[in-house]
């Protein structure tokens, strides 16, 4: 039986390249975490906000703003036009009607009003 070692000559074709690598700013959606807690009072802020306001976040739109800004002047997010993000005058909700699911207090249940089993396209 024969057994083969590595030399250091081997495994070094291994090793990464020495060549000095490129930092790529974090792609869109991708928010690095923020290890100082710079922007916590602010992301506190927005989440009590929220809590507040069962869930409606149209109450808290300024204070998710202050926090994206944050953010944004921390370097832990791109920076953008936040009119771009929905903060425009344009996006703004004024006055939101909540769904009361009267239907499903009626009784509704989705899909129900379909007879039958369906086929597939090759059992047709």
């Amino acid at each position: 039986m024969e057994i083969t070692t590595h030399t250091p000559n081997a495994m070094s074709s291994m090793n990464f390249s020495s060549a000095k690598q490129s930092v790529k700013p974090p792609q869109r959606g991708i928010f690095p975490l923020d290890h100082y807690a710079e922007c916590k009072p602010f992301m506190e802020k927005y989440m009590s906000c929220l809590k507040e306001h069962q869930d409606r976040h149209h109450f808290c739109r300024d204070m998710s703003k202050e926090y994206l800004q944050c953010r944004m002047d921390r370097d832990l997010m791109a920076k953008e036009n936040l009119d771009q993000l929905g903060f425009s005058e344009e996006a703004k909700v004024d006055s939101a009607e909540e769904y009361d699911k009267s239907k499903e207090k009626e009784g509704f249940v989705a899909g129900k009003h379909i007879d039958g089993r369906m086929k597939w396209w090759f059992q047709r």
